[in-house]
């Protein structure tokens, strides 16, 4: 079906002249390597320092610093386990993995002067 159209519109193309010589083969890598390297800088370098963040929040979470969850929840962390915390709430104190904690929003600053 798509042959029918595009049979016309490939004959209307020039020939290639005859003693032409082709573009160099950097002319076709070229652009794959520059969309390479774009992607890269724009995909995954920036997915890759958002994980390494995330990773040093993880390991710097302390009892008493107040958290925000993935989920929406604000509360004090109680406990720190080695893959776990236990959160207290306004009503509850629940245990949630230390990768539902989405960011810190008050350090608690035990050292006292």
């Amino acid at each position: 079906m798509y042959s029918d159209i595009l049979n016309p519109l490939l004959a209307m193309g020039q020939p290639p002249a005859a003693g032409q010589q082709p573009a160099p083969w950097y002319f076709q890598v070229v652009p794959f390597v520059v969309l390479i390297v774009v992607f890269y800088v724009a995909m995954i370098r920036p997915q890759q320092k958002k994980a390494k963040d995330h990773s040093r929040l993880m390991s710097n979470i302390k009892s008493g610093d107040e958290v925000l969850t993935s989920g929406g929840v604000i509360g004090t962390i109680i406990t720190v386990k080695e893959r776990s915390v236990m959160l207290r709430t306004a009503d509850s104190k629940m245990e949630l993995l230390k990768s539902a904690i989405a960011e810190i929003t008050n350090r608690n600053d035990n050292s006292k002067s």
